[in-house]
């Protein structure tokens, strides 16, 4: 509980980042954001898996890139619920999502589910890495 409670707060954070970096993207304050990180994390895990499921044939043929368009949908349905949250077009919801999957995937990669970070360090050993 405590994993999910830190990615929840890394994710508002990605959102303002993402608002910060981007001009046609606007949080109205943290608690919007928090908000907002709540709306895009129920949205993706109740719509990205069916979307993903009937969109297969076109993200096999774009080689996965059309999973941006999908991140981009659901950022965009994110900001039609909360109010705080404004992105002016589509373009603009294709960058968010741009970073705020790349800073998702990161806090899902390193902090595990009892909330502390999770790092795996290789060393080479007799010409193996172990």
């Amino acid at each position: 509980m405590r994993g999910l409670l830190i990615r929840w707060c890394v994710l508002t954070l990605a959102i303002l980042l993402a608002a910060y970096l981007l001009p046609g993207i606007t949080v109205g304050g943290p608690f919007s954001a928090f908000f907002a990180a709540a709306a895009l994390g129920i949205l993706n895990a109740l719509f990205r898996p069916i979307l993903l499921l009937v969109t297969l044939p076109l993200n096999i043929l774009t080689l996965g890139l059309f999973t941006f368009v999908i991140n981009a949908l659901m950022l965009m349905m994110a900001s039609g619920v909360i109010g705080g949250l404004q992105v002016r077009g589509f373009w603009w919801a294709v960058l968010g999502s741009l970073i705020i999957s790349t800073v998702s995937w990161l806090s899902t990669s390193l902090i595990n589910e009892s909330g502390h970070v999770e790092v795996i360090s290789l060393h080479k050993r007799r010409g193996r890495w172990e």
